[in-house]
């Protein structure tokens, strides 16, 4: 493993500014003019101060996403490779009525799989990442920029916790050898209108691709995965708005549907 490089004092502010934006759910300018452009390194190293200031505030580490796993939705933010996040508990709107508005700013939705690990992920070679998980869901993820008019860059995301905001699991869980997850296919309706489709393959031209790569991510520095960590996969169709007052349900064929009402 390379020596991460940064300035931490650069690290720091960045993340200060990324914490304040959350906490008052305003909009920051982007952090890469302080970290430096094209630095991924300081842009990791910010999201983990960031994060374990969050922990410091009473939340607990729940997960992890994999960001920009979809060409379409790395064109659509101009960026051209994944990135990953951290799921914290207040992250998790499953079987809340209506998601809470009042902390996003500007919310986008886009449906995934989630994977639920029943295993420590120590080995990242794929078989061994493969058994490592128990169940697969539906899932819906309503990502945010903490970033003003998502002008991010991937060193703007990353820092940003790869632009999550909170998740939604479906109800139906199967082995993930009970399907095949590149033939999912995924249908998004807001207020029963079709606004986004795709498929299983669109994810790094298969989800499991997008978990063994956070997998080795993770490992690399030096967070690797848990038993009982959710894994979003990222999305298999481009993301759409969150927008208030709508009701959005994603339809993945054999993982069944998962719904989530933006509130007013």
């Amino acid at each position: 493993m390379s020596e991460l490089t940064y300035d931490e004092q650069a690290v720091a502010q960045a993340a200060e500014v990324l914490y304040e934006a959350q906490r008052t759910a305003q909009p920051a300018e982007p952090v890469k003019d302080i970290v430096g452009e094209g630095n991924v390194d300081a842009a990791y190293a910010v999201q983990e101060l960031l994060m374990s200031r969050r922990e410091s505030d009473g939340l607990a580490r729940i997960g992890r996403k994999v960001g920009l796993t979809n060409p379409a939705v790395q064109a659509q933010l101009g960026v051209d490779q994944p990135d990953f996040g951290v799921l914290l508990s207040d992250m998790d709107v499953t079987g809340v009525e209506a998601v809470d508005m009042s902390r996003l700013i500007s919310p986008r939705i886009e449906a995934e799989i989630a994977f639920v690990l029943a295993r420590d992920v120590d080995a990242v070679d794929r078989a061994s990442v493969v058994a490592a998980v128990g169940s697969a869901r539906a899932a819906f993820e309503i990502v945010d920029s903490r970033v003003r008019d998502w002008r991010i860059s991937i060193v703007d995301t990353i820092a940003d916790n790869a632009s999550s905001a909170l998740f939604v699991l479906g109800d139906v869980e199967l082995p993930l050898d009970g399907f095949d997850p590149v033939a999912i296919p995924m249908s998004l309706t807001a207020d029963g209108a079709v606004v986004s489709s795709g498929s299983g393959a669109a994810c790094m031209g298969d989800p499991v691709n997008a978990l063994v790569w956070v997998a080795e991510t993770a490992a690399r520095v030096g967070r690797p995965l848990r038993a009982g960590e959710v894994v979003l996969s990222g999305a298999l169709g481009p993301m759409v708005p969150f927008t208030a007052g709508t009701s959005y349900t994603a339809d993945l064929g054999i993982l069944g549907t998962v719904t989530a009402v933006a509130g007013r």
